[in-house]
């Protein structure tokens, strides 16, 4: 009986591509097989990291999207430990638009960008006021309206505030799919729509999780742990960083120190 087309080893042209940091996506594989192998990788992710969740503290969908804004060049840790303080003197989008601006970017100031951040979320937080009586929308043709907010955004507060499922492409993800051989798109639209062919709606959210906790933890953006990877018989770009599991599993992040990127 013969193994079924995700189970085949990658091709090696898509293997050699990589190594060479050409695009490892094959166009020669055929769409049905393509779906197969990124679904049989979608769920060894879920093995990988059973523990992946959105890594932004919030209560509620005006506190994930107003941390989201702030997650920009900065990491989740960062907004974390600014969220607390921001939410306690501005709960609310009211309390947020009528926010001393000084005061506000004293606050911010850990995130970096603190100038433009403080215009983005009390732009937000006056938007709401203005067409959404306060309340953040859950849908994404609203979400995407709001000053700051893109599909990126709008998809983290929908998978994760609404239980709408969506795919967050951020950085990690763009680079891990398309070192997955999944797309050769460097467009985060077009990225969100070619693995919304692959991977089944009901899991794009906790898919989103696991990749970006994958690229958090293992594979690197400047050295993967290709010999540490329990995605490496799936992956084209195998090899890209070392092979030798020892010299691999030095590589990889631990939950506490992966938020570092």
């Amino acid at each position: 009986m013969s193994s079924p087309a995700y189970a085949r080893p990658v091709p090696p042209r898509a293997r050699r591509a990589a190594a060479r940091g050409g695009s490892p996506f094959d166009p020669q594989e055929t769409p049905l097989a393509r779906t197969r192998r990124a679904r049989r990788m979608a769920r060894e992710l879920a093995v990988i990291h059973p523990d992946a969740h959105c890594e932004l503290d919030f209560t509620n969908a005006f506190e994930l999207l107003v941390a989201t804004v702030l997650s920009a060049q900065t990491t989740d840790k960062t907004v974390n430990r600014v969220t607390p303080v921001l939410f306690a003197k501005y709960p609310d989008a009211q309390a947020l638009a009528g926010a001393d601006r000084a005061e506000l970017e004293e606050v911010l100031k850990p995130t970096g960008f603190f100038r433009a951040k403080a215009n983005s979320v009390l732009g937000l937080a006056q938007a709401l006021l203005e067409r959404f009586d306060g309340e953040v929308p859950g849908r994404m043709a609203d979400l995407v309206t709001l000053p700051g907010v893109g599909r990126k955004t709008a998809n983290v507060v929908l998978g994760n505030a609404f239980d709408v499922p969506g795919l967050t492409v951020d950085t990690h993800f763009g680079r891990l799919v398309r070192r997955f051989g999944w797309t050769a798109e460097e467009d985060p639209v077009k990225v969100e729509a070619e693995v919304a062919e692959l991977v089944p709606k009901r899991e794009w959210t906790m898919f989103s999780h696991r990749v970006i906790f994958h690229g958090r933890r293992v594979c690197h953006a400047k050295k993967a742990a290709c010999g540490a990877c329990g995605l490496a018989r799936w992956c084209p770009s195998y090899g890209i960083g070392p092979t030798d599991p020892e010299v691999a599993t030095k590589l990889v992040k631990t939950p506490a120190a992966s938020d570092t990127e």
